[in-house]
């Protein structure tokens, strides 16, 4: 099985600039003026431009007001205070604080289209210390 990220965005300039420099992808391939493809990550992310209004899932309308969705993307980082730095630069908003875990390391993220993220720096066993 091949994952592929997809995000939709009411501008692709704007998620280009915002993702290549948060979280060090870069363009792959562009597909027209409607997508983009990011490398850099374990799975390529695709930027797909959809405006705000249009039809999503189940009829309902897209809103890039910040939302919370069951699914999100976690990115691990090798320093968390450094990526998170990186992250707030390239406009992402901390939603509350670093929180430390039996794995590691977790803080919260909302890009500037409303997704949430997480970056999760691993201690040296990872989700081996909590796995039963």
């Amino acid at each position: 099985m091949q994952l592929l990220l997809n995000i939709d965005v009411p501008d692709i300039a704007t998620a280009e600039t915002f993702y290549c420099a948060a979280f060090a992808l870069t363009v792959g391939r562009r597909f027209g003026d409607d997508a983009v493809e990011l490398l850099g990550g374990t799975a390529p992310v695709y930027l797909l431009h959809k405006p705000a209004g249009s039809t999503g899932a189940a009829d309902a309308q897209r809103d890039y007001a910040r939302h919370w969705t069951p699914v999100h993307g976690d990115v691990v980082v090798e320093d968390l205070d450094d990526a998170l730095a990186r992250a707030i630069a390239a406009g992402a908003l901390q939603e509350g604080a670093t929180r430390e875990a039996g794995w590691g390391r977790i803080v919260q993220l909302a890009d500037p289209f409303g997704h949430g993220w997480c970056l999760i720096e691993f201690s040296d066993v990872g989700y081996d210390a909590i796995a039963t």
